[in-house]
């Protein structure tokens, strides 16, 4: 019985991954959009705005930093932005603002799990953006790969980081339950993060004190330490899975609590 219980949910789980497929990549110039569109956004955006800083000069260190160094560090960057950071927390507080989650009361399957199985179906979509990205960027001769195994490591990361970025954008969601719109949560959430984690600039360029601070937040290793493994630059992973892995569980456990508290004061009022 165990047995089937268990085929049961993972079915669940595999046609909920398959609904969300299918919902994101329905219309397909907008899928083409998301496929061109992050590769478009890097050269017209963010490899001007460097050019323009470096006036040119490849030879030109900041803080250890040439042109083509720091144009790696930002392909990294969108990279790590586009598999970890691209998910968002809209569609969550929707269905609570709008009472749709009164149906997920009576279903055999959780809210939790059908959102976090639709976050599986967008990562895959996530990788594939990723993917073409680096692919078109390579072709230009832009991007200096590390060894495979870094390559390997660094995706691996970067997913886990997706976990705890996941984590904390379902505890915005939740806050549907309090508040009518949950999108300047989201704005700030996210304005602080690319400032922190140095997807903006390296931290690097930052002071050392506030680095030495950052450390012990989740931030740094949300973007800065991902890349320095895509670049070959980092080989101590220990402390950024314990700091990571600690953040999760602490939200995962807040959203649990939030969860029940708000389910309480839950009157599908949009219904």
């Amino acid at each position: 019985m165990f047995k089937d219980l268990t085929l049961t949910n993972i079915g669940k789980w595999w046609i909920t991954i398959q609904i969300s497929w299918v919902k994101h990549t329905a219309y397909r110039l907008n899928f083409f959009l998301q496929i061109i569109g992050p590769a478009l956004v890097f050269f017209f955006v963010k490899y001007n705005l460097w050019a323009s800083i470096y006036a040119g000069d490849s030879e030109q260190i900041i803080r250890g930093f040439n042109f083509e160094k720091m144009i790696n560090y930002h392909i990294w960057a969108f990279v790590v932005a586009l598999v970890a950071q691209g998910h968002g927390s809209w569609n969550l507080a929707e269905d609570i603002r709008l009472g749709r989650i009164s149906s997920y009361l009576i279903y055999p399957f959780n809210f939790w799990e059908f959102h976090t199985a639709s976050w599986l179906s967008f990562q895959v979509i996530q990788m594939i953006i990723a993917a073409f990205t680096l692919g078109i960027i390579s072709y230009f001769g832009l991007l200096i790969f590390p060894s495979f195994d870094y390559f390997l490591i660094g995706v691996a990361y970067t997913l886990f980081i997706s976990l705890f970025w996941f984590t904390l954008q379902y505890l915005t969601g939740v806050m549907a339950f309090w508040l009518e719109e949950t999108w300047i949560l989201r704005v700030m959430l996210n304005t602080v993060a690319y400032f922190l984690s140095g997807a903006i600039i390296p931290l690097d360029l930052y002071p050392k004190w506030i680095v030495d601070i950052l450390n012990y937040t989740p931030f740094p290793y949300l973007t800065y330490y991902p890349i320095k493994i895509f670049m070959g630059e980092l080989t101590n992973l220990s402390l950024g899975l314990y700091i990571i892995s600690f953040w999760t569980i602490v939200f995962a456990i807040i959203n649990h609590l939030v969860w029940k508290k708000g389910i309480k004061l839950y009157t599908a009022a949009g219904m």
